[in-house]
């Protein structure tokens, strides 16, 4: 897909599209979803660079910004919600809907915008710095909450695994599943499911019982923030073969190589990411994803 392109999502969904916003100058890497409901709502605001795209995106399917009732970013991870901040001036009507752990990182994103400088080292060129979202204007939610939208719903599904302000939404009268990042990430130039479990609080054993809260939905259709829509079919068990498998792996060759740092290397080394995406992003990934399980390892430990 292009940048800017929208599609429905199908698939028997209804009032229901998708935009790819070219995040990371990366094909298929990022999915910002669009209900064209009585209540209209956008799923996910990609990075604060992107945030025109999802505008013009909203145009092409008769969503008039004046008319956005919410902006509902999965978790305030940045390629996920860092342009809440612009998407609610843009959009002066919209509640931005988050998780009760991550709104105050929205309200006040400074220490947001630090730990991801840290995090992504060099790959925070690709970003900018998120704008405050109104306390007034954010809407804090937890387990259980429903966002009535008129004909469709977005019930609230804490998902803590990836993140501890991590939610997946549901929306029953599509059958469909926004995934956020407790399903892994789809990659359509390798036609896989692939893990993403970044420091410092992701959890093995939470991360695979979010997995099976979603099979337990038993969604028609999952809609991948990373990336676009897809048949459930098998694509859940994937996931958690996916990662139970590479946190075995990394485990296995700290304890063989009792280096982390060598085993970094090994894995940024071997990522089949780069057939997909740009080399420099696939190695940020590969050693972001390693880094997480190696932290989760230690924290097991304490």
């Amino acid at each position: 897909m292009d940048v800017g392109e929208v599609r429905a999502v199908g698939h028997g969904t209804t009032d229901l599209h998708y935009v790819e916003t070219g995040m990371f100058d990366i094909e298929g890497y990022s999915s910002v979803y669009l209900l064209d409901a009585e209540e209209p709502a956008v799923v996910e605001t990609g990075i604060g660079t992107e945030w025109e795209v999802v505008v013009e995106a909203m145009a092409s399917v008769g969503i008039d910004p004046a008319d956005l009732a919410y902006i509902a970013p999965t978790h305030v991870h940045l390629d996920h919600a860092g342009g809440a901040g612009y998407l609610a001036e843009a959009c002066p009507n919209a509640e931005v809907v988050v998780h009760e752990v991550g709104a105050p990182h929205l309200v006040d994103p400074g220490r947001l915008w630090e730990g991801t400088k840290r995090a992504v080292g060099d790959q925070i060129r690709h970003y900018t710095e998120p704008k405050p979202v109104p306390e007034e204007r954010v809407r804090a939610v937890t387990d259980g909450d429903v966002v009535d939208l008129g004909a469709h719903d977005l019930a609230v599904h804490h998902a803590p695994g990836h993140a501890p302000h991590q939610v997946v939404y549901h929306d029953p009268a599509n059958d469909a599943v926004f995934t956020a990042d407790a399903a892994g990430i789809y990659v359509p130039g390798l036609d896989a499911v692939k893990p993403t479990c970044p420091p410092p609080n992701f959890d093995v054993p939470q991360a695979v019982a979010d997995t099976r809260a979603i099979v337990d939905l038993d969604p028609a259709v999952l809609c991948y923030s990373h990336f676009g829509p897809l048949p459930t079919d098998d694509r859940l068990a994937e996931h958690e073969r996916a990662l139970t498998g590479f946190a075995e792996l990394v485990e296995e060759r700290r304890e063989r190589l009792g280096d982390d740092e060598a085993v970094v290397q090994q894995f940024v080394e071997e990522t089949d990411l780069a057939d997909a995406w740009t080399p420099d992003r696939a190695r940020a990934v590969a050693e972001m994803d390693v880094r997480g399980i190696l932290r989760y390892l230690d924290t097991r430990e304490e």
